[in-house]
């Protein structure tokens, strides 16, 4: 039987780290479902720390749109799954005008069939100020509306502050 875990946090509060010890603390094999794009320097920079700061038994898998697919492709009795990020991951949906709530929906309805130990990792974005511009607002209410629903299909969902994690189920 699987385990799904969904790991919360702002920006830079340690999210991707603690659902990398999870991960790192299981037997293998581990796959690194990375769904960021390198668009400029900066990110492309950003991927190159993540990975350098990773432990070597990660095998990545880059996937920016595909993610439902490469959970499928991955998934088995025993493997790790972590998927870094899902906020990243809705941009990419959003950026190429896809279906959000279909897409929303269909990573939801998967997660109990999943058969190893899938991390989801994701920004929690709806406890600052109210974006100034409809795309943020946007952004803002389908991530919340994405962490609702993998939140009620998960079996552990944690929240980290400042490198603390908190688990909230």
């Amino acid at each position: 039987m699987g385990r799904v875990v969904l790991v919360l946090g702002g920006a830079r509060s340690g999210k991707s780290g603690y659902a990398e010890e999870l991960g790192d603390a299981l037997a293998g094999p581990h796959f690194y479902l990375a769904t960021a794009q390198a668009f400029d320097d900066e990110i492309t920079q950003r991927i190159a720390r993540h990975r350098a700061d990773r432990a070597g038994h990660w095998q990545t898998v880059e996937c920016p749109l595909p993610l439902l697919d490469a959970i499928l492709e991955h998934d088995a009795e025993g493997s790790v799954i972590l998927v870094d990020c899902l906020t990243l991951w809705l941009s990419n949906l959003m950026l190429g005008d896809h279906d959000i709530a279909a897409a929303r929906s269909s990573l939801a309805n998967m997660l109990p069939a999943v058969q190893g130990t899938l991390l989801l990792v994701s920004n929690e974005v709806g406890q600052g100020i109210v974006p100034d511009n409809a795309l943020a607002r946007q952004f803002r209410d389908e991530a919340g509306w994405l962490n609702q629903a993998l939140a009620r299909a998960a079996d552990e969902v944690w929240f980290v502050t400042a490198g603390l994690p908190q688990r909230l189920k």
